[in-house]
């Protein structure tokens, strides 16, 4: 069959059932592929691995979520030094082996570092961003700052804390009147799908806005508003990444909003991205150097605007875990480029084989196997 890669999806964030939907997607493929054994591991909201048996009773339904398992199932867990042991209810631990670990969890707890440090410790190889790589990614203050000292163009933006906003809402709607002006968007700094975005044009609504958005987080990114084009360019690679063709995204709401990503099918999107080809070349250019800024591995999404009337490119975000649904841009824009969804999968298993994670040396002072 080949490798064994352990699929994780689902878990404690927001973002759950983009996770499941995702899952399935990447499940197929691999099937497609077969070169590629899938270990699904289903991860509940309460934060639980679940064995490969019940997780594959998941991807095969129809639900969009990881409910509590049923009694008796049989619980994964992840020993620092061995690697994964599957632990039935009642008796020991035996090793689940797998070749590569595909953390298909969105959000917290999956794309922020946490669950990437915990792999390292278990000396896994696995899909995607290292830990500080998905940390600051994940972060848009952080990445903002970064993208700033790199000298990569974004738009006017501040960072907000929740205390702040909340100590005086007033103050803090003046102080983005008086450094942003209206309109502007209101983000949570850590989270994804757009989930907490939402775009006020007065100083009476930014007030919403900002308390919408602290639900989700308690820091904050406000960033001014602009007439613009919503361009994604698809990354893939680790010391020497690759750029694809470039999408547009023309949302059916205001904005791309989550209701757009997920729910409807109304957006469109435009692969290839209708633009200039010198435009075209410079944003494929950036995107590569946004993805080495934060110092990624694997894959990512890097999301642009577009000016409409003066065609200045503004680096919007990074995103170190784009969706795989059967409408997401990053699988979509591969294809085109020449690289069919089950070859992409199999190209992720092989960087994360070959990644090398700075791992430290062995006490005996030899260097250790990448992994």
């Amino acid at each position: 069959m080949g490798r064994r890669v352990g699929l994780m999806f689902g878990g404690r964030s927001v973002e759950h059932t983009v996770s499941v939907v995702s899952a399935r997607g990447v499940a197929s493929a691999m099937a497609d592929s077969g070169r590629l054994e899938c270990v699904p591991i289903a991860v509940t909201t309460d934060g639980r691995w679940l064995d490969p048996e019940t997780s594959r009773a998941v991807l095969v339904g129809d639900g969009d979520s990881v409910t509590p398992p049923p009694e008796g199932a049989g619980r994964v867990t992840v020993v620092p030094g061995v690697g994964l042991e599957l632990r039935p209810e009642n008796g020991a631990g035996q090793p689940l082996a797998i070749d590569v670990l595909f953390p298909l969890i969105h959000g917290w707890g999956g794309e922020d570092g946490r669950l990437q440090g915990a792999l390292e410790l278990a000396g896994l190889a696995y899909v995607g961003a290292g830990v500080a790589g998905s940390a600051v990614g994940m972060d848009k203050v952080f990445a903002r700052r970064l993208f700033e000292e790199r000298g990569l163009p974004v738009c006017r933006w501040l960072a907000l804390e929740r205390h702040e906003f909340e100590a005086d809402p007033d103050a803090a709607a003046r102080r983005i009147e008086r450094e942003l002006g209206f309109p502007v968007f209101v983000k949570p700094s850590n989270g994804g799908s757009s989930l907490g975005v939402a775009k006020a044009a007065t100083r009476d609504g930014v007030i919403p806005a900002l308390r919408s958005a602290a639900r989700f987080d308690r820091r904050l990114v406000i960033e001014s508003g602009h007439d613009v084009r919503e361009i994604e360019c698809a990354v893939l690679g680790n010391e020497h990444p690759e750029a694809s063709i470039l999408g547009e995204i023309v949302p059916s709401n205001e904005f791309y909003d989550f209701d757009a990503k997920y729910v409807d099918d109304a957006s469109e999107l435009r692969i290839p991205a209708p633009l200039p080809d010198e435009l075209t070349g410079r944003i494929r250019k950036l995107a590569v150097e946004a993805y080495r800024t934060l110092d990624l591995a694997g894959f990512a999404r890097v999301d642009f605007f577009v000016e409409r009337e003066t065609g200045e490119v503004l680096l919007n975000e990074v995103n170190t875990l784009p969706g795989f649904t059967p409408i997401s841009m990053f699988p979509k824009l591969w294809e085109a480029s020449g690289l069919p969804y089950a070859r992409l999968i199999e190209r992720l298993v092989e960087l994360a084989i070959v990644a090398d994670r700075g791992a430290p040396p062995s006490p005996g002072g030899e260097e250790p196997e990448r992994s």
